[in-house]
């Protein structure tokens, strides 16, 4: 089965579509000038849409993103897909600056803050009533999303995917950068002797996969492999000597059944930055050892546009496939003789078959692209079916405290909500390598390795799954309330780098040596099934165990604008849950069984309950429902909630889980984890007439998700 591109929407500094985009390429031109979108002190040349499409009350993200979504189902026909996935940082930050500043307290005016926003405003637009997801993987997520894509066309779960990746111009991006030194002065210019810096752009990417046995007419491309890696290196650097990169690219030419020789162009990553390009071209020379096919970065003259990047660069890559055409490395002049590569310095055109691309980010992020012509794959598809997740450790924390301690309170149905302290939280950390951390990457790590510990896995975990609904809430906080104090003059380079969803995630991968996929979704108070299901399609079934870890920390200002449950709970709470997995058919097992929208769907309740096996499996296989309720939807996941047992006559003890942990976006997690404790423990919290703990009798537990969307998560012994 192929995966085929057959519409594309692209509007960045190039130009919007794919004709202005392949004649600024073929004319070698830049899109780079002045930034006019917000003041600043500096004269850096940006990579700036000019005239960006107009969609009243939305952020800037979210209307590039619109425009860039209907012109691929345009270009499709007007198809609707079954699922959309987007890779995006800043969501609608470019507005949430803004409101920060001016001191506005009004939570509905932050509805378009969240990262995931955008994917779902571009959802509702275009009519796809399947799931929505998010990656956020700093300048991987673009690719990342399409990578996801792919993974989910070829399980089955869905037979059309709008997969890409958004992010705008920004003051945290552009003040970030420029507190790393880490922007050009003049312009990149990738691998040049002389670059300096990079160029800070912004852009949309969207490209609508289809899946299928033949290519159809109006297929562009087709997708043909992947590669995700992390360095578990440096939050910020590369590998020095492109480790992880060498792995993305090696990866993604294997699972398209071709050799490094048959690839005939690589575009590169290239920011311009020092340190990244010659990383990169240690890769390259490690991976093309005999000869290289012509090599060229786009970013010198669209400008790095962050989470579009990837989604940007595969459309430029299809571009070439479909044109022939090899774009110029914008900006270069000299030969850098310590990179040993030469990139393209004009454009060409040439028979294009195939195209390998790259994207890293923060955190290590490593995704390579493959891609050719329609028809052209190679590739055996025979390893895509994967065993299930056997859970072999677990974690949750919460105010309670760890895992031990909040199981044995929930199991005495005593609630748990509050926040532990820091020094709690990070009492079993390494004292050094957190001590510049924050809040949210010390509760990550203290769940990876707590779930790590109560496993039998003496491997590094082959890679690592996380989710979070908002991201790190206080360094996001400190940056911002340090650049307004000084007059927008200056920043801090520590909690930018902090402040992307993905850090946490970096981490880990540090920490605990894991060099294998890093993928962090989000998605508000879904965030966790997100990562659940990616983790199920992504997580190598080879390479040993990996976790699946979901946390949010609780800030006391930003935590009331941004999450509209937290304004309407009592007191703050925070925490998050982990799953240490493996492949296997047996033992303890999670299974991720369903996520669709609810306000999309009609009968929404009945597919799910058809997705479980029906109303006699529901009563006979589940001894417990983990519920999932959150207060800003309270009502509306009660009805939905009695509907499931009114249709399935199931009488399984009902446990609200967010009662116990408190109203946090990653409270799913920690449900998730307090499920597999009670599987093992063969018991649930004390029932009405009950003094202690009641017996499970070997039964699962389902963790049933409601409000906007509906999901469930079996948990059970096999």
């Amino acid at each position: 089965m192929g995966i085929y591109i057959t519409g594309i929407g692209i509007i960045s500094a190039l130009g919007r579509g794919f004709g202005q985009t392949a004649a600024a390429l073929c004319k070698n031109r830049s899109g780079l000038g002045p930034l006019t979108l917000f003041p600043h002190c500096a004269s850096l040349p940006v990579g700036e849409i000019r005239n960006a499409p107009e969609y009243p009350g939305l952020p800037r993200t979210h209307r590039i993103s619109l425009a860039a979504a209907e012109d691929a189902m345009d270009a499709c026909g007007g198809k609707i897909p079954d699922s959309v996935i987007m890779g995006v940082t800043t969501g609608g930050m470019p507005e949430t600056e803004l409101m920060l500043k001016s001191g506005a307290d009004d939570p509905d005016r932050y509805r378009y803050h969240a990262a995931g926003s955008v994917a779902e405003s571009v959802a509702g637009v275009c009519g796809c009533k399947g799931p929505v997801f998010t990656v956020s993987t700093a300048c991987s997520s673009g690719a990342v999303a399409v990578a996801l894509g792919i993974r989910l066309l070829q399980s089955g779960a869905v037979s059309s995917v709008l997969a890409g990746g958004a992010d705008a111009l920004c003051r945290m991006t552009y003040h970030g950068f420029n507190a790393l030194q880490l922007l050009s002065v003049t312009g990149a210019k990738p691998f040049d002797k002389d670059r300096d810096g990079m160029s800070l752009s912004e852009a949309a990417a969207m490209l609508f996969l289809e899946s299928g046995s033949l290519p159809p007419e109006n297929a562009k491309a087709e997708m043909l492999g992947f590669g995700l890696s992390c360095d578990a290196y440096h939050a910020a650097a590369p590998h020095p000597e492109g480790r992880g990169a060498f792995q993305a690219m090696k990866a993604a030419i294997s699972q398209a059944g071709l050799e490094p020789s048959d690839i005939d162009y690589v575009n590169l990553h290239g920011t311009g930055t020092i340190n990244n390009d010659a990383a990169e071209a240690q890769a390259v020379n490690s991976l093309f050892v005999s000869s290289r096919p012509p090599l060229s970065s786009v970013k010198g003259a669209a400008g790095h546009s962050l989470a579009a990047a990837g989604a940007l660069e595969l459309a430029i890559s299809a571009i070439s496939v479909s044109k022939g055409l090899v774009p110029a490395n914008y900006g270069f002049k000299t030969r850098d003789p310590g990179l040993g590569i030469i990139p393209q310095s004009q454009p060409d055109t040439r028979q294009i078959r195939t195209v390998l691309s790259n994207s890293f980010g923060f955190g290590g992020n490593n995704a390579a692209l493959a891609v050719g012509r329609p028809g052209s794959r190679t590739g055996n598809d025979t390893d895509l079916q994967n065993p299930p997740m056997a859970v072999v450790g677990y974690s949750c924390v919460t105010g309670a405290g760890k895992t031990a301690v909040t199981t044995k309170q929930f199991l005495a149905n005593n609630l748990c909500p509050g926040m532990l302290s820091n020094a709690e939280i990070s009492e079993d950390l390494d004292s050094k390598a957190v001590r510049r951390l924050k809040r949210l990457p010390r509760l990550s790590l203290c769940l990876a390795r707590e779930a790590l510990l109560s496993s039998d896995q003496a491997l590094s975990p082959s890679g690592v799954f996380f989710a979070t609904g908002w991201g790190a809430l206080t360094e996001t906080n400190d940056f911002l309330t340090r650049l307004f104090k000084n007059q927008e003059r200056f920043s801090s380079p520590m909690d930018f780098v902090g402040s992307v969803h993905n850090a946490p995630a970096g981490e880990i991968a540090m920490m605990f040596n894991a060099a294998g996929p890093n993928v962090t979704m989000t998605g508000g108070d879904y965030s966790f099934e997100q990562a659940l299901t990616a983790a199920s399609v992504l997580g190598d079934s080879t390479q040993g165990p990996f976790l699946i870890i979901g946390a949010d920390e609780c800030h006391k200002s930003l935590s009331p604008l941004f999450d509209s449950s937290v304004s309407k709970s009592a007191a703050p709470a925070d925490g998050g849950g982990g799953l240490c997995v493996k492949r296997a058919e047996t033992g303890l097992l999670v299974r991720p069984v369903f996520y669709l929208p609810a306000d999309r769907n009609q009968d929404t309740i009945r597919l799910l309950i058809q997705s479980l096996g029906g109303a006699d499996s529901i009563k006979k296989r589940f001894g417990a429902l983990f519920a999932g309720i959150p207060s800003s939807c309270r009502q509306t996941g009660e009805n939905q909630l009695q509907l499931f047992q009114n249709l399935t006559d199931c009488r399984a003890p009902v446990i609200d889980y967010r009662k116990y942990t408190g109203e946090f976006a990653s409270a799913s997690a920690a449900a998730v984890g307090l499920a597999a404790a009670c599987v093992c423990q063969d018991l649930i919290p004390q029932q009405d007439g009950h003094k202690e703990p009641v017996s499970l009798d070997r039964a699962a537990i389902l963790v049933l998700g409601t409000g906007k969307y509906l999901t469930a998560i079996e948990v059970y012994l096999a």
